[in-house]
């Protein structure tokens, strides 16, 4: 067997306090020869960002809304864009509390002209986007047997997750291009590298973004403009709430997420991930028999959630959705990804 292949097994095998090591490790950035010689250079969060626009879409909560007081208060200029102006307004103070600067765009992502009408105002407003954050995503945990019925669901993640965020991509890049500056970043997923099960839906719509941008990357290198693609792990924002075993995950919080997103702004790596996300990307490479092993036994571990299955009766917080201590290890040894 190949050592990533023997690592991963020993991982899933381990016991509950060599799991718990591995979950304290931090994310760590992908080999990446221009990400190295930029973090040798050094540079800071206020060096990349001072007086430059950046974009976030899904900024009126959880990772989004972490992201921008983090950059604002390091002196980018913010414009915050989601659809309920009303949160993004309260996203704005959060910001201008901390000494940031900002301003609000509402737009639905999933209608195609309302990004292009709001990606023209962004520049009318500003002149530019220095960085865009495309951030806002649709996740759908679901077995594929409760799927037969539900291709909507498979339509839905790949409007908001693959369609708007190439929309958005299409209107700003030209600028970019023009200016031969710009930077832009793509929130996918850690499943897109373990390819976990029930995230179907969630985790193709990711990929196609992800390979997407790896062959627009190619065609743009020359302009000065970067892509990054960050594998986020499980990070805990309302997105995943209504997964109760969830509760009882390692996660983590949209302060950590959003610190990921400023080292990519730092350092502006072509890919940004976990130790265990990379890890699986080796092994499943070498060994996918393994790797259909190990999500196997996450799939048989963890059930559908009460939401998947369409049940809203009442019950008793947690009844169907427990997680055992093997259960709780496995989570913990695999830290970071949503079974």
């Amino acid at each position: 067997m190949a050592p990533a292949g023997k690592q991963l097994r020993r991982l899933v095998t381990a016991p509950a306090n060599a799991a718990s090591k591995l979950a304290n490790r931090p994310i760590a950035i992908a080999a990446d020869p221009f990400a190295l010689v930029d973090r040798v250079r050094g540079g800071s969060l206020e060096d990349a960002v001072k007086d430059r626009v950046v974009l976030i879409t899904g900024g009126s909560s959880g990772i989004g809304a972490a992201a921008a007081r983090q950059i604002g208060a390091a002196g980018g200029i913010i414009v915050l864009v989601a659809r309920t102006l009303a949160k993004l307004e309260e996203e704005k103070a959060a910001v201008e509390a901390v000494g940031g600067r900002a301003d609000v765009i509402p737009c639905d992502l999933t209608d195609m002209e309302a990004i292009d009408e709001m990606a023209d105002e962004a520049i009318r407003r500003h002149g530019q986007v220095d960085v865009l954050v495309n951030n806002a995503g649709r996740s759908i945990r679901r077995s594929i047997a409760l799927s037969y019925d539900r291709f909507h669901d498979f339509e839905r993640t790949m409007q908001l997750n693959y369609f708007a965020a190439i929309r958005l991509i299409l209107r700003l890049l030209p600028t970019m291009r023009e200016r031969r500056s710009g930077h832009i970043i793509n929130i996918s997923s850690v499943g897109v590298q373990t390819r976990v099960p029930r995230f179907a839906g969630y985790i193709a719509s990711k990929a196609a973004l992800d390979t997407w941008s790896d062959a627009v990357q190619a065609e743009v290198h020359g302009d000065n403009i970067r892509f990054t693609t960050v594998h986020m792990p499980l990070v805990r924002t309302p997105m995943i709430s209504p997964t109760k075993l969830y509760d009882r995950f390692p996660t983590l919080t949209p302060e950590e997420a959003a610190d990921t997103i400023a080292r990519a702004i730092i350092h502006r790596p072509r890919r940004l991930g976990s130790p265990f996300g990379h890890l699986a990307s080796v092994a499943d490479a070498i060994t996918p028999q393994l790797m259909d092993a190990v999500r196997y036994r996450g799939y048989s571990m963890f059930p559908d959630s009460r939401a998947a299955r369409g049940d809203t009766t009442p019950a008793p917080p947690g009844a169907d959705e427990t997680v055992g201590p093997v259960g709780q290890a496995f989570a913990r040894a695999t830290r970071g990804v949503h079974w």
